[in-house]
């Protein structure tokens, strides 16, 4: 019964989709003004985490100018939830009008030198869009993307299938390392997309920034995968010219990430991320709580006897110190 109910959603799903993605954008952005009014005035989709992040995150803006933030927020996602839906039939000459790379002439350069490249970016303008990249490389690279996949494997076949229709692959997180070094082997370059502004688990804690005013616990995991198969280093700085429309410039960073020390392509991918934020703040990702791991709970759970990090209950770890002291 469990396979017949997901085998249905799957179809209805993917109908609904398809029928709305061959809607012209005009259309889409009419859906996306009342789907404003409706999250904003009626639902207020997650309200209390975008408001507290907004405000810590520019303690020198005063109230109007944070409500500005905040709606302005809330006009963007919703245009990025339609324009998401219109990249499932999105045509080639479309995706390319809409959403125009610079610098990937930098990029087949190391290309054609057989090197593998490594793209830093945030969730911060349309980033979907950003799988459309095969159309601006050369055909010798091959574009690659991290992604979680999803427990429903219908729904995962789906958006797999969206987010490689451009020609990109998607890899599977906890096979990154093994599919880079296989790619490496057969000598065939990648440009793989890391979007590493997530939280990461306690346990993959290892260092910290002052990412928009708030002590953030980062992940490192691109930095370590980056250097150890020896990638060329891009920072990707998109912007939006006019609603539908974007830019994305790649940016290198470094084409020798092995000589940077620990954590230094960490610190320079987040401050080039705060500095794309702080030009345009509502096109960032406010509505994940990304700030909801502190110091001082890390500090609670982490050993240093044994170096590990303890997931338990938080009461029960405050319990036990408390008595241990």
């Amino acid at each position: 019964m469990k396979n017949v109910f997901s085998f249905i959603a799957y179809y209805l799903l993917y109908t609904v989709w398809f029928a709305f993605s061959l809607l012209p954008f005009c259309i889409l952005y009419v859906l996306s003004d009342f789907l404003y009014f409706i999250s904003y005035y009626v639902v207020k989709y997650r309200r209390r985490v975008i408001r507290m992040n907004i405000t810590s995150s520019f303690p020198e803006k005063n109230e109007n100018e944070l409500r500005a933030i905040e709606k302005g927020f809330y006009h963007w996602f919703c245009d990025y939830l339609v324009e998401t839906i219109k990249l499932m039939t999105m045509s080639k000459q479309q995706l390319m009008r809409h959403l125009v790379f610079t610098g990937t002439d930098v990029i087949d350069k190391y290309i054609e030198e057989e090197r593998s490249c490594g793209v830093y970016l945030g969730h911060y303008g349309q980033w979907e869009w950003i799988t459309s990249l095969p159309y601006w490389i050369s055909d010798k690279g091959l574009c690659t993307q991290i992604y979680h996949p999803l427990e429903n494997k219908r729904f995962d076949s789906l958006f797999k299938k969206v987010r490689e229709k451009q020609g990109a692959r998607c890899i599977a997180m906890a096979e990154t390392l093994r599919r880079v070094v296989a790619y490496q082997q057969q000598k065939q370059p990648i440009v793989m997309g890391y979007i590493s502004d997530q939280v990461p688990f306690w346990n993959n804690i290892h260092h910290w920034f002052n990412f928009l005013n708030h002590d953030t616990p980062v992940l490192t995991g691109t930095e370590k995968i980056i250097k150890a198969t020896n990638q060329v280093v891009f920072y990707c700085d998109v912007s939006r010219i006019k609603r539908g429309y974007y830019r994305c410039d790649m940016q290198l960073i470094t084409d020798k990430p092995r000589e940077k020390t620990d954590f230094e392509l960490t610190d320079l991918y987040f401050e080039k991320l705060q500095a794309t934020i702080r030009r345009a703040r509502t096109l960032y990702l406010w509505s994940h709580n990304r700030w909801k791991r502190t110091r001082e709970e890390f500090n609670l759970r982490y050993d240093e006897k044994t170096g590990r990090v303890d997931l338990g209950s938080l009461d029960d770890i405050k319990k036990r110190k408390q008595i241990e002291q």
